[in-house]
């Protein structure tokens, strides 16, 4: 599991501009101190923060796919601090220039993406301090202007910044990790306590159906063999059920869609939902889907992701236009899709903020039961979930209906 949360690509777009962008200020800056104009006589010494600023600025700007973190951080403070050795040691430098703005600027940032992301911490603190100390010590190679302890005094201080703001960043992807893993066992566990009722309902009717067999088999034998079947049938779905059990046990109660009762559960949910303010939701169920038996604790999947989602359009969107629900059989499973129109209004920030873990939880849990489950904004500006569960079987009519699905 990462340890940071991904940013949305428009906003690692609009952060990679704005690194950008300031990374060539402090190269124009730089080169403004070293071009002719200032009328001192220059060295090509003068000139290699400038030609080495776009290796670093590369390093700070490059996708995490290309390369580590970590490497890029090691090779960075190798590389600066190469150049502050070889540039303290050329002699006869002019009096302009600087020690390279734009070279700082990107370790400042590497810094900050060492000290957030970087595996093992160990790890992470040897960059850092190798990363730190190339930032305050880049002021080195302008000694002989007698201004470079002065430049390394505020260099500590961004240093310092920069540390804080990584280790913080940190902290936060930590506690969303722990958040995340505490969801993920909470669903789980909350699977297993549904799973556990449905299998004590399948054990209780194997168990009535074995007293009934052995009643009747003095009296109409030829029923034993029916019951039997019945008894194997109920068995081997009870063990379908219980290899799905995660390894936790039954904690609080709680209220679950009773076998059988899918769809009526749904109709409910969306009329609940209309009569708390929102507007009327619509339920689609397609014939193929009505005549498909499910899993138990398929059933109860289905009716929590669309519980979640209409709680989601109430908390987000609660100005939609529309708001359906549509269940179909698709491919050899059960689709489920619930989707909201754009709102009218600009919602505003529902209780307890944004960000919240409902859709981790929901995704565990499809997934655990062999389906999956995907949420994001639609073209028309809404909001749509989609998830997808396995089937027992497609219903009667299922052989002459393989070549058509739901619409």
């Amino acid at each position: 599991m990462e340890r940071h949360a991904p940013f949305p690509r428009r906003a690692r777009w609009m952060a990679t501009g704005s690194l950008s962008l300031v990374l060539a200020l402090f190269w124009l800056a730089d080169w403004a101190s070293v071009q002719p104009l200032t009328g001192y006589l220059h060295s090509a010494a003068d000139f290699v923060p400038l030609a080495t600023a776009p290796l670093f600025a590369t390093l700070l700007l490059m996708p995490d796919g290309w390369s580590t973190a970590g490497r890029r951080s090691a090779v960075a403070a190798a590389g600066s601090w190469a150049v502050t050795v070889a540039l303290a040691l050329v002699p006869g430098r002019s009096a302009a220039g600087t020690w390279g703005l734009p070279e700082t600027g990107a370790l400042l940032g590497l810094l900050v993406l060492t000290a957030r992301r970087v595996e093992p911490p160990r790890v992470a603190v040897v960059l850092c301090a190798a990363l730190g100390t190339a930032v305050v010590a880049a002021p080195l190679r302008l000694w002989h202007r007698g201004e470079f302890v002065n430049f390394a005094f505020l260099l500590t201080l961004a240093v310092g910044a920069a540390l804080g703001l990584g280790c913080y960043l940190r902290a936060l992807d930590a506690r969303r990790a722990r958040a995340v893993v505490a969801v993920r066992e909470g669903e789980r566990r909350e699977l297993a306590r549904d799973l556990h009722d449905f299998v004590a309902h399948h054990v209780t009717g194997i168990v009535i159906q074995a007293q009934a067999a052995r009643t009747i088999r003095e009296t109409a034998p030829e029923r034993v063999d029916t019951m039997l079947l019945g008894i194997e049938k109920a068995g081997l779905e009870t063990l379908d059920s219980m290899r799905r059990l995660v390894r936790v046990l039954r904690e609080e109660e709680g209220r679950a869609v009773r076998p059988g009762e899918l769809y009526a559960a749904l109709a409910e949910l969306a009329a609940d939902f209309s009569r708390g303010g929102g507007p009327d939701a619509t339920v689609r169920i397609g014939a193929a889907a009505r005549r498909a038996r499910l899993a138990p604790e398929v059933e109860t999947s289905v009716q929590r992701a669309v519980q979640e989602a209409l709680t989601n359009v109430r908390r987000h969107a609660s100005g939609a236009s529309t708001v359906a629900v549509r269940a179909a059989l698709r491919t050899g499973q059960l689709a489920v899709e619930v989707s909201n129109g754009p709102s009218a209004e600009h919602a505003a920030a529902p209780a307890g903020g944004r960000g919240g873990f409902g859709l981790v939880g929901l995704r565990e849990r499809a997934e655990a039961v062999g389906g999956s489950l995907t949420a994001g904004p639609t073209p028309e500006g809404g909001w749509q979930l989609t998830a997808t569960f396995p089937v027992l079987d497609q219903g009667p009519d299922a052989d002459a209906g393989m070549a058509r699905s739901d619409p």
